[in-house]
């Protein structure tokens, strides 16, 4: 097998095949490059990854006080949301909703950068379970043996963007109906923060400001080493109120 290119695995799934490979470019030197796909979609990889950790930064800027915090991740990808998120001191559990399981597995075994940290960290939890399903089940929540908990964040990296999904089942979330299910998991003062490609959109902005007590959106511009130039991502916060009526700092 070539030292510039490693296909570490490949597994068809019931929404495309997914992969994980390493490989190397010359202008990196020694530096290993990890790219996930699934089907033709390109997912993530780790030459860049500022805009999935701003979704941790910006969500738990939004959040007042000292903690402790209980976050909900949905969408494991390489890691890099939930390791931000942990580098938050207020956080006593994280758990990270991650629907294909070889994904969890990459981390468990330690076959990504990230997975040492995630799996080291007592306060995490790889979950295998649909985000979605989840979600919309307002009475048994996101964990089952705690049914009704509530968060004070959930952050949301799976799809592309709200318009641009990776299965046509996820469509439904980004309604109306979908994001109030959402908001009833939680707590008095949480928050939801979702990871977009591209430009913010105005109208999802709109719609989040309507269902919760304030929403902004946040253009995120990073460097993007393979084109030679930049590229943006968005990160949407969305707050609730306080339990004593205050609202939340956007």
């Amino acid at each position: 097998m070539s030292l510039l290119y490693e296909e570490l695995d490949f597994t068809p799934t019931e929404i495309g095949d997914l992969m994980l490979r390493r490989r190397r470019m010359p202008q990196f030197g020694d530096f290993d490059i990890y790219e996930v796909k699934l089907g033709e979609d390109f997912l993530m990889t780790n030459l860049f990854h500022e805009s999935e950790s701003q979704l941790a930064y910006k969500a738990f800027a939004a959040i007042p006080g000292d903690g402790p915090l209980s976050v909900i991740v949905g969408g494991l990808g390489l890691g890099y949301t939930a390791v931000a998120a942990l580098e938050d001191q207020r956080v006593n559990d994280l758990d990270v909703i991650e629907f294909l399981q070889p994904v969890i597995d990459w981390h468990n075994q330690c076959i990504v950068p990230e997975g040492k940290k995630l799996t080291s960290d007592d306060r995490c939890r790889l979950i295998n379970a649909n985000f979605f399903t989840r979600a919309s089940d307002t009475e048994n929540g996101f964990d089952p043996s705690q049914p009704g908990k509530k968060y004070d964040a959930i952050l949301l990296d799976i799809d592309h963007t709200p318009t641009n999904v990776l299965h046509q089942t996820n469509t439904r979330f980004y309604t109306q109906e979908g994001l109030l299910e959402l908001k009833s998991h939680l707590a008095p003062g949480g928050v939801f923060a979702l990871w977009a490609d591209g430009e913010p959109e105005a109208s999802f902005t709109d719609k989040l400001d309507a269902l919760f007590t304030n929403a902004t959106s946040h253009r995120i511009e990073f460097e993007n080493p393979i084109t030679g130039g930049s590229s943006v991502g968005a990160v949407y916060v969305a707050t609730t109120q306080t339990s004593c009526g205050e609202q939340n700092a956007p």
